[in-house]
């Protein structure tokens, strides 16, 4: 079972990377300062083990970004602390009430004042919603949840949209064999997409940022994109219909989404709806993990040696 202070027993933990001998190797790694808070993944949708996997890969990645840092998890739908997946509140609230008791430590043992600093430097968790983009309803949720908890936390903005978002959905297309691999080798695919839809949910604004993750994807496969809502009726249906009004006759659908945070099967049943094709959502592609500690880095002050930059479709 999961816990709020760390992954469930059994699931593999990714380690950061060993350092490389030579002149050329990578610089070490950041490390998360002393006394940060946590990193809390606000994950929303069904808690069940599916979700539970994909959300401790995303904090795999940014463990082995930044070593030392502390990330939990907390479900956003999930009630207390029953069946192993932590509710958002309960998580948050477990945060608050450690805090407490090392500053409670800190005062018995003298080191108060200097402990002082980095708790009024820092609030008391870094909660990130596992979002690629707005979600005015979920986000409601999220901002409830933490009120109840009582924590001093600092709720950042969801992961998109972003250049990375953008790499991850070609990267997904090509897996599906609906985009080029490789832009510099102008690799070809037979059943290559010659117009896309961008499936999200979150109402209207979530379409708009979307929509700027999609001007990202047409420059890099040099085929029309466009946002739909997937939670809208029609709205899927219009853009599949203003796409081959414009000369496209391959559409491919590309959730722009991580995955928990919409019914299972919806973006394919939209797809089927169109005659189209859908690629996998976006999932633990790395540039997710990242995202998500960008984040966090951002609230902290600190910034993350980047790691070298994937091959699309690896």
């Amino acid at each position: 079972m999961s816990s709020p202070t760390g992954p469930a027993p059994g699931l593999p933990v990714r380690m950061p990377r060993p350092r490389q001998p030579g002149r050329h190797r990578r610089p070490e790694p950041a490390a998360a300062p002393v006394g940060a808070p946590p990193l809390v993944l606000a994950v929303p949708g069904t808690p069940e083990p599916a979700t539970r996997g994909l959300a401790e890969e995303i904090l795999s990645i940014a463990r082995s970004e930044l070593p030392g840092i502390d990330a939990r998890i907390g479900y956003v739908d999930a009630e207390g602390d029953s069946g192993g997946y932590p509710s958002l509140e309960s998580v948050l609230a477990h945060a608050a009430a450690q805090r407490a008791a090392r500053a409670r430590e800190a005062e018995a043992s003298g080191s108060a004042e200097d402990a002082a600093d980095s708790w009024d430097r820092w609030p008391t968790a870094i909660t990130v919603p596992l979002l690629a983009g707005p979600d005015n309803a979920l986000l409601r949720r999220i901002r409830q949840s933490v009120m109840n908890s009582g924590s001093v936390t600092e709720l950042t903005d969801t992961l998109g949209p972003h250049p990375l978002l953008a790499e991850a959905l070609h990267v997904r297309l090509s897996e599906a064999g609906l985009a080029r691999a490789d832009r510099a080798r102008l690799f070809t695919v037979a059943t290559a997409a010659d117009g896309i839809i961008l499936a999200t949910v979150g109402g209207e604004e979530a379409v708009q940022a979307a929509g700027i993750t999609g001007m990202l994807l047409s420059a890099r496969l040099a085929v029309p994109v466009l946002a739909a809502a997937l939670d809208e009726e029609g709205a899927v249906a219009r853009a599949a219909e203003q796409l081959r009004g414009s000369g496209s006759r391959q559409l491919a659908l590309a959730p722009c989404l991580i995955g928990p945070e919409v019914a299972e099967g919806l973006a394919a049943e939209a797809a089927r709806e169109i005659s189209c094709a859908a690629a996998e959502p976006l999932g633990a592609y790395p540039a997710i993990g990242k995202l998500a500690l960008a984040k966090y880095a951002s609230v902290l002050g600190i910034t993350p040696q980047p790691s070298p930059q994937g091959v699309p479709g690896r």
